[in-house]
């Protein structure tokens, strides 16, 4: 099992940006994938961004493409998701979540970390 824990999240206003980080542990030697995911009030949670873990592949959903950046360093567990040009639309709750090798789905979550974009 991996242990995921967020932070970064925070009041921004229209425009500004935010880093969020997620610092595995526990069996990280197991995760191949690393993803951030959002939930707004009233909505699904649905897929923002992921990263592979040992060739650092990334992909974006394309409402966040340009202004969302994810990265990792490996030696310290983490992933970051780099927010710039937010919109009130990024408010959510925000997830970090591992896939394991050979899982095929997110199998570990992190508790979430609120981004309000909001003048």
């Amino acid at each position: 099992q991996v242990q995921l824990v967020e932070s970064g999240g925070g009041l921004v206003q229209p425009g500004g940006s935010l880093r969020l980080s997620c610092t595995a542990s526990g069996r990280t030697f197991n995760i191949y994938q690393m993803g951030w995911f959002r939930q707004a009030p009233g909505k699904e949670r649905e897929f923002v961004s992921a990263i592979t873990w040992s060739s650092g592949i990334t992909v974006y959903a394309d409402s966040v493409k340009g202004r969302f950046t994810i990265s990792r360093d490996n030696a310290k567990n983490t992933v970051f998701l780099q927010m710039n040009s937010l919109k009130p639309e990024d408010t959510a709750s925000y997830y970090c979540a591992a896939q394991r090798r050979r899982s095929g789905k997110y199998d570990d979550w992190g508790q979430g970390t609120q981004v309000t974009v909001s003048s």
